[in-house]
């Protein structure tokens, strides 16, 4: 294991227990964020830049995970409402509540989603677009939960297992 990987691993864990902490509850109290059964927001999956939690609230840190577009499609990771659709600094966002204390973030995108609009999990919320720290063709994916930044793949199991396809 790298050194890269064990201090991603490390600040993952750091991350989750600190959440705990806050909320009053301890590791065998918490939930197993998995079984909520969300989905990736894009169709063909590349992790550009991984989730890096900040060592405190102010801290540097890439609070959530970019994912390359092959596609122009963003869709809802899970069921929800959307909660805010348009620009912020220049870029376009799309916030979908999830309920449970549960907030996705989804940039840099142009909204087809109205906010107060009910989604279902895999509905097109918005398509891509450019703008923000994202280099060209890539999808911020940021959640959080009970208003504290949490790494998606907590959500999603982590990556897909790849599949390896004949090349002639």
């Amino acid at each position: 294991m790298s050194r890269r990987t064990r201090s991603v691993l490390f600040a993952v864990a750091a991350s989750t227990v600190a959440l705990l902490a806050t909320a009053g509850a301890t590791a065998a109290e918490a939930p197993d964020l998995t079984t909520l059964g969300w989905r990736w927001p894009v169709d063909t999956l590349r992790i550009v830049e991984p989730y890096a939690a900040p060592p405190h609230a102010y801290g540097a840190g890439h609070r959530g995970v970019d994912l390359a577009m092959d596609g122009g499609e963003v869709r809802a990771p899970s069921e929800g409402i959307i909660a805010f659709a348009g620009p912020v600094a220049g870029r376009g966002v799309v916030t979908i509540d999830h309920g449970g204390g549960l907030v996705t973030t989804l940039e840099p995108v142009e909204p087809l989603a109205q906010a107060g609009s009910s989604v279902s999990r895999g509905d097109i919320v918005a398509a891509r677009s450019e703008g923000g720290h994202t280099p060209p063709g890539v999808l911020h994916f940021g959640v959080r939960l009970a208003g504290e930044y949490i790494n998606p793949m907590l959500l999603l199991g982590g990556v897909p297992r790849a599949v390896l396809l004949p090349c002639c």
